[in-house]
C-alpha cells in the first residue's frame, strides 16, 4: 500500500467531503423525498465510508436485509427516521448521528451502562470552592500543594497565554491533576495545545488511518502522529489525568497523547473512546448525518475506538460522595504526594512503568 504523507490527511478529508457534495448534486430531485431513496443513500454512504465494520464485527448486508423491508415509498417521515435511527443504533458509536428537523438520534449506551464516577457539584463546592480561578476554560485550584485543573469541554478553546499563566502559577508544586471526566470532546486542536505543554520531548503518540476506497478494509497506510513540546513553558513533573466513560472523542485523543508521556498516570475508569474523526453528510431529503470516517491507533497498533484503560482503576465511592468527597481526586493527590516524597528521598523522579500499563490494558480489552 502507498504511504500517505501526514500533510495529505486534510486533503483526504476535504476530498471526501467534496465527493459527498458532488454525489448530492447529481441526485434526482424527484427522489429527494422518497423514503426508499433516502434509506439506500444512507446505507450506501456508510457502506463505503464508515471505518469500523471489521473492528465491531458488523454484518452490514444483514442489517440491510433486516431494516430495508420496514419501509416503502409511502413510509411517513417520522417512521423513516425511526427505522434509520434503529439501524444506526447498531454501531454503538457516539460519532454516528442522524439529524432531522424534528429529532436527533444518538446512542448513549457506550457510557450509560457504566457508573458515572463523577459528581460536579462536589467538585465545585469542595475542591474548586470559592477561591477557584478560571484561567480561560480551565477551572483550577491548589490543593495540598498539588495543582488541580478541571476542563469541562474541549469545545471551549484554550489560548496559549492561559496555559502559560497556569503552568507558571503551578511551578514548584508537587504535581498537577487534570480532570477530563465527563468531558464529551470538542476540538482535537485544543487537545494538542494542552498536551504539548506536558511533553518532555518529541514522541510518537498515535497513528491515523484514512479510507482509500469503498471496501470495508481498504485503507491507506497509517499516518504517524507526534507530540512535542510547544510554547515557552512545559510541566514535566508528576501528572495524573482523571477519566471516566464519558471522556469521549477529543478527550479520548487527549488521554491517548498523555498516555505516551512517562511522567503521566491515567486514573479512574477507562475512557469512552470515539477514536475516529466524524464526517458529515446530507441525505437527499435534507436530513444530516455523521459517522466515524477515520481510525485512530495507539503507537503499538491498539485501536482506541472503544476507549483507553487507566493505569490506576478506581471508582467513585458512594460513601465518600455522600460526604462531599471525591475519592478519585483524593487518590490522585495522594499518588502525586507519594511520588514527590519518593523523589525527595531518592533524589530521583520515579516514572510510571508503561510496559506494565500496556500489559494491563491488553488484559482489560480483548483485541478484535
Amino acid at each position: 500500500m502507498p504511504q500517505v504523507p501526514g500533510k495529505s490527511a486534510l486533503f483526504i478529508l476535504l476530498t471526501s467531503l467534496i465527493s459527498f457534495s458532488c454525489e448530492k448534486a447529481f441526485l434526482d430531485d424527484r427522489a429527494s423525498d422518497d423514503p426508499v431513496a433516502n434509506f439506500d443513500y444512507l446505507w450506501k454512504t456508510l457502506d463505503e465510508k464508515y471505518v469500523y465494520f471489521h473492528y465491531k464485527e458488523i454484518d452490514w448486508d444483514e442489517i440491510y436485509r433486516e431494516f430495508r423491508p420496514q419501509i416503502d415509498h409511502q413510509t411517513h417521515e417520522k417512521e423513516l427516521f425511526r427505522v434509520m435511527a434503529d439501524m444506526l443504533f447498531r454501531f454503538r458509536d457516539g460519532h454516528v448521528n442522524l439529524y432531522a428537523p424534528f429529532e436527533t438520534s444518538r446512542n448513549f449506551l457506550w457510557y450509560m451502562e457504566h457508573p458515572a464516577n463523577f459528581n460536579y457539584n462536589n467538585i465545585r463546592r469542595y475542591y474548586l470552592g470559592e477561591e477557584a480561578r478560571h484561567t480561560g476554560p480551565l477551572a483550577n485550584a491548589i490543593i495540598d500543594s498539588v495543582g488541580y485543573v478541571y476542563y469541562q469541554s474541549f469545545g471551549h478553546d484554550i489560548r496559549e497565554p492561559d496555559i502559560d499563566y497556569l503552568i507558571s502559577d503551578f511551578a514548584g508544586l508537587k504535581g498537577i491533576v487534570i480532570d477530563v471526566r465527563s468531558n464529551g470532546g470538542g476540538s482535537s486542536r485544543n487537545s494538542r495545545i494542552l498536551a504539548s505543554r506536558f511533553a518532555d520531548r518529541k514522541r510518537l503518540v498515535a497513528k491515523h488511518l484514512y479510507k482509500r476506497g469503498p471496501a470495508h478494509d481498504d485503507f491507506f497506510d497509517p499516518v504517524d502522529q507526534y507530540l512535542e513540546p510547544a510554547g515557552p513553558l512545559q510541566f514535566t513533573g508528576p501528572v495524573v489525568v482523571l477519566m471516566n466513560r464519558y471522556s469521549f472523542s477529543a478527550s479520548n485523543d487527549f488521554i491517548l497523547k498523555m498516555q505516551s508521556l512517562p511522567h503521566v498516570t491515567l486514573m479512574g475508569d477507562h475512557s469512552g473512546g470515539g477514536g475516529g474523526i466524524p464526517l458529515d453528510n446530507e441525505l437527499p431529503n435534507g436530513w444530516l448525518f455523521r459517522f466515524s470516517g477515520t481510525k485512530t491507533l495507539a503507537p503499538d497498533g491498539f485501536n482506541v475506538e472503544h476507549g483507553i484503560a487507566p493505569d490506576v482503576r478506581i471508582n467513585l465511592h458512594g460513601s465518600a460522595e455522600a460526604l462531599g468527597r471525591d475519592n478519585i481526586i483524593d487518590s490522585a493527590i495522594k499518588l502525586i504526594s507519594e511520588k514527590a516524597e519518593t523523589a525527595a528521598n531518592s533524589g530521583e523522579s520515579p516514572l510510571p512503568g508503561k510496559t506494565t500499563q500496556i500489559q494491563a490494558r491488553d488484559a482489560f480489552f480483548q483485541r478484535p
